[in-house]
């Protein structure tokens, strides 16, 4: 069985038991997590499809980790203009592994 939820401004397709990193939440490491926006959940028994959200659909996690990603590296340059600006970023995440996912038997 799979999912496609939304966090973070972005969608991601998960099944159960699988690790995932999203944009930073505010949990704590252990915590369990819901993610109630569910946009679609696939199945054995066929592929149940929200406008835009599926009524009674959930997924649960567990927070694995928080952390930061690799540094990358932003450059502005102009040529021959003595202009030159450099500066860093790490993006924060949280990492989570799929524990249940849920659908109303009405939806």
């Amino acid at each position: 069985m799979f999912a496609v939820i939304m966090s973070g401004g972005k969608q991601h397709r998960v099944t159960e038991g699988e690790r995932l990193r999203l944009e930073r939440l505010d949990a704590g490491l252990g915590d369990e997590v819901v993610f109630d926006q569910v946009l679609m959940v696939g199945g054995e028994d066929g592929v149940q499809v929200g406008q835009p959200l599926l009524a009674g659909g959930r997924v649960t996690a567990e927070v694995v980790a928080q952390g930061r990603g690799k540094k990358i590296r932003v450059i502005k340059f102009k040529r021959r203009k003595g202009y030159m600006r450099r500066q860093g970023h790490r993006q924060a995440y949280t990492e989570v592994r799929v524990t249940g996912i849920d659908v109303a038997s009405a939806a």
